[in-house]
C-alpha cells in the first residue's frame, strides 16, 4: 500500500486522459469542467488503496475508480440544480455557468459515463461491480431525498438521520472501497468487511463535517463556518440540543432556526452556545469516536496483513484528523 498521495497522483494522471475533448463540446465541457474542480479524490484513492491491499495492482482498479469519482461528480451537478447553489469548490457551478438543461443533460451522460467504464473488466468483474453500484447509487438518490424532506420536518429522529447520512454520503464510501477489493478478487466475506469498514468510517467523516461546519477553524476547514445554521439544517448537533436542552432552551433554538437574518452573525453564535451548554457538541464528538471505532474494530476479521490492517488505520485517523 502506498501514501495517498501516490493514488491521487496515478488517478488524477487518468482522469486527464478521460477528459480529452469530445463532441458535442456543450455536453462534454461541462463534464470535463466538474471533474477538473479537485477535490480531495477521496472515494478513488480509497478503490485504488483497496485493489493494493488484498495484493491486486491498483492500475486495473483504475476505471473502477474513475466510475466512482465519476458518478459522485453527477450527483454534485444535479444537487446543485436542486440547492440553486452558485458555487462548486470556489467555482461557478455547472447550471450557473452554463444553465439548468445543460446541467441536467451533462449530469444524465456522466451517470452512463459512470455505467461505461464497467465495460473495460471481464464478464464477472463487471457483474459484481454494477451490481454493487447500481444498489449505491439508489441509496444516494434515496438519502438525497430524505434530506430534501427532512427540510419541511419539525419531527426528524436520530436514527433517521444517520440512515439519510448513511444513505447519501457514507454508502459511496463503502462501495469506492469494495469496488478494489473485487477487481482485487478478494473473496465475498472480506469485500462484505471492507464495504462496512467504509461505510462506518463514511458516517463518522459526515458527523464531523456537521461538527465542523459549527466550529471549525475557517482557515482550515475550507467552507463557510455557520453555513448549515444559516441554512437552518437539522443537523446531528441540532437534533441532540433538541434531545437534551431545556423546554425553554427548545423554543429558543426552534426560533433561531425559523429566521434568516440579513447579518446572520448573531444567530450563529447564539446557536453555538445552546449546542455547548446543551452537551450536544460533547455528544456529536462522541458519536463520531464511535463511528470511527466501528471502522476499526470490523478490521480484525480482515484477511490482510496486520501491516496493511494498521495502515487503513492509520489512514482513518489521518481522515478523521481534520482541524476543529
Amino acid at each position: 500500500m502506498q501514501n495517498i498521495s501516490f493514488y491521487q497522483e496515478a488517478f488524477v494522471s487518468y482522469l486527464e486522459k478521460f477528459v480529452s475533448k469530445r463532441e458535442p463540446e456543450s455536453l462534454y465541457d461541462p463534464i470535463h469542467y466538474i471533474l477538473q474542480l479537485g477535490g480531495k479524490r477521496l472515494r478513488p484513492v480509497l478503490t485504488l488503496m483497496t485493489a493494493d491491499i488484498f495484493n491486486g495492482d491498483h492500475k486495473k482498479a483504475l476505471d473502477a475508480a474513475l466510475s466512482i469519482e465519476v458518478f459522485h461528480n453527477f450527483s454534485l451537478v444535479h444537487d446543485d440544480i436542486m440547492d440553486d447553489a452558485p458555487l462548486r469548490r470556489g467555482k461557478e457551478t455547472v447550471h450557473e455557468k452554463w444553465n439548468i438543461n445543460t446541467g441536467i443533460l451533462s449530469g444524465d451522460a456522466m451517470l452512463i459515463l459512470a455505467y461505461q467504464l464497467f465495460e473495460n473488466y471481464d464478464p464477472k468483474t463487471f457483474q459484481a461491480l454494477a451490481k454493487l453500484f447500481s444498489k449505491t447509487a439508489l441509496q444516494v438518490c434515496e438519502g438525497q431525498q430524505y434530506d430534501i424532506d427532512f427540510e419541511t420536518r419539525d419531527d426528524v429522529t436520530i436514527p433517521e438521520y444517520l440512515k439519510m447520512i448513511e444513505y447519501k454520503t457514507a454508502v459511496l464510501v463503502g462501495a469506492a472501497m469494495q469496488m478494489g477489493a473485487i477487481v482485487a478478487e478478494a473473496t465475498e466475506e472480506d469485500q462484505a468487511v471492507i464495504y462496512q469498514f467504509g461505510k462506518n468510517l463514511g458516517i463518522a467523516f459526515q458527523l464531523q463535517d456537521d461538527y465542523l461546519d459549527a466550529f471549525g477553524d475557517p482557515e482550515t476547514f475550507g467552507k463557510q463556518v455557520g453555513g448549515d445554521i444559516i441554512e437552518n439544517k437539522k443537523t446531528y448537533l441540532y437534533l441532540k440540543a433538541l434531545e437534551f436542552s431545556s423546554e425553554e432552551d427548545q423554543v429558543q433554538l426552534q426560533h433561531l432556526f425559523s429566521i434568516n437574518p440579513t447579518d446572520a452573525s448573531d444567530k450563529i453564535e447564539a446557536t453555538k452556545e445552546v449546542f455547548i451548554t446543551s452537551g450536544s457538541a460533547e455528544a456529536t464528538k462522541q458519536a463520531i469516536e464511535t463511528y470511527t471505532n466501528k471502522a476499526f474494530s470490523v478490521l480484525e476479521t480482515l484477511h490482510i496483513s496486520e501491516e496493511s490492517k494498521n495502515e487503513l488505520i492509520q489512514f482513518g485517523k489521518q481522515l478523521m484528523n481534520r482541524s476543529v
